[in-house]
């Protein structure tokens, strides 16, 4: 049966496509995010969906979108520098065959980062893509949320519909993600136009709002809890008082305390006592030995490479010694083949120092361009007080996101590619609206003569 509603959406989803090619696009976006083929049994799973959505997508702007004002951004440009030379490191891979398996799908996620701004040449068009964006994680994340209300969760317990952790189904990826769309969804609450947001709009975003602030409690992963408070950071500035919101936020956190699972605050703990915690041992020690590598190999060594490491680490732990006494343990630990946990040093070991740097740039320069749109439209004309709030909410998701990497390997995750799209596209559409209004004709008119 689930099959079949899976099949059923998709199916009027494609159909109503070729009446208006831009939902090709939104129809991959859906099935980038939620995987809809792994959440089947049968009917989904030998049928290249994602293909199909993408070449659709393609096939149908270059047959109807008009391309005679296209503009291509900067990040376009290092978007594919960065696809082409992941290529050129693959090729040269210390594992060849397994870098081809991450290749298969970095790929697609570059080349449709560098396309999907071409699309967005509309508010509407913004808004759906953003709109899509949120919905689609949020089939995740509601069920998540739901799952903790009803279990407390569990680090590497909360079952969000697949067995298989990858993708927004890995629990610190889908709690980054989930705090990162808050302030989109906070968003679609003041200027949403696809659903008018009345009471009903703005009860379905903060409930959603409160399922993204579950699923790192869920989880239990310390990724999630800093990117809370960095949101909470970040947040003061759209706030006219910024005291009351700090108060209203400390009461609202102290209230919250006793009902947080045992779980949770358990492993909350372990940010303090990290030398006890082997994840977070071996983290350090395989970012030093990235440094080393790079050292010797500073063009990266392409995908996977973190397969032939091998890290020593000291583990410190309290433990009881039987007479109700606390020491301390120490015991050497030897691991190898760990993975990077963190896209700073999975950049720096795979693509090496050029990799990163592009990489790096690709982001940053969003940040940046993204301020310059709030303050540009800080003192918005009439129907352009929507454009500020968004720079500002797409400002805030990529911030959270650089955050989040320093813990999470998801330097090539594709719902943040689509997130750079996005603030591409609302940089592109917003230059072009501004030619437009201070277009002015070279000559003036003649007076018809008395």
């Amino acid at each position: 049966m689930r099959d079949l509603v899976f099949v059923a959406f998709l199916a009027a989803l494609f159909a109503t496509g070729f009446r208006r090619p831009f939902l090709f696009v939104l129809a991959y976006v859906y099935i980038d995010i939620v995987s809809p083929q792994r959440l089947t049994y049968i009917l989904l799973n030998s049928v290249p969906i994602s293909l199909i959505a993408v070449g659709l997508a393609v096939l149908g702007w270059l047959a109807v979108d008009e391309k005679r004002d296209v503009r291509i951004a900067p990040r376009q440009g290092l978007i594919v520098l960065l696809l082409a030379y992941c290529y050129y490191t693959t090729m040269h891979a210390d594992f060849p065959m397994e870098a081809q398996d991450k290749w298969a799908w970095v790929w697609k996620a570059l080349a449709f980062a560098a396309f999907l701004p071409l699309t967005l040449r509309t508010k509407l068009r913004i808004e759906s893509l953003l709109l899509f964006m949120v919905l689609s994680a949020s089939s995740i994340i509601i069920v998540g949320g739901i799952k903790t209300v009803g279990s407390g969760g569990g680090y590497g317990e909360l079952n969000l519909m697949v067995t298989n952790n990858s993708g927004l189904y890995e629990g610190s990826t889908i709690s980054m993600v989930a705090i990162a769309i808050i302030p989109l969804i906070l968003w679609f609450t003041r200027f949403g136009t696809i659903f008018a947001p009345d009471w009903r709009v703005k009860l379905f975003c903060y409930a959603l709002v409160f399922a993204c602030l579950l699923i790192p409690v869920g989880t239990s992963t310390r990724t999630g809890l800093l990117c809370i408070l960095l949101l909470a950071i970040l947040m003061i500035r759209d706030f006219k008082r910024p005291l009351v919101y700090l108060a209203g936020l400390a009461t609202l956190g102290l209230v919250a305390v006793p009902f947080l699972p045992s779980a949770f605050t358990e492993r909350m703990e372990t940010i303090q006592t990290y030398k006890a915690d082997a994840s977070a041992s071996t983290r350090i020690e395989v970012w030093k030995w990235t440094m080393a590598y790079v050292k010797n190999h500073p063009m990266g060594g392409g995908f996977e490479t973190y397969r032939q490491n091998q890290i020593r680490y000291e583990k410190v732990a309290m433990v009881d010694d039987g007479t109700g006494h606390m020491v301390i343990k120490r015991s050497w630990e030897i691991d190898k083949a760990r993975a990077y946990h963190s896209s700073y040093f999975e950049m720096l070991g795979e693509q090496g120092y050029p990799g990163l740097i592009i990489w790096l740039l690709i982001n940053l320069i969003g940040i940046f361009r993204m301020e310059v749109l709030r303050r540009r439209y800080k003192k918005p004309a009439e129907g352009e007080q929507w454009i500020a709030p968004l720079a500002s909410a797409l400002q805030n998701a990529h911030i959270i996101y650089l955050l989040g990497s320093c813990f999470i390997a998801i330097a090539f995750q594709p719902f943040v590619y689509m997130l750079i799209g996005a603030q591409i596209g609302l940089d592109t559409y917003l230059a072009r609206k501004r030619e437009e209004m201070s277009w002015r004709p070279l000559r003036k008119p003649r007076l018809a003569s008395a």
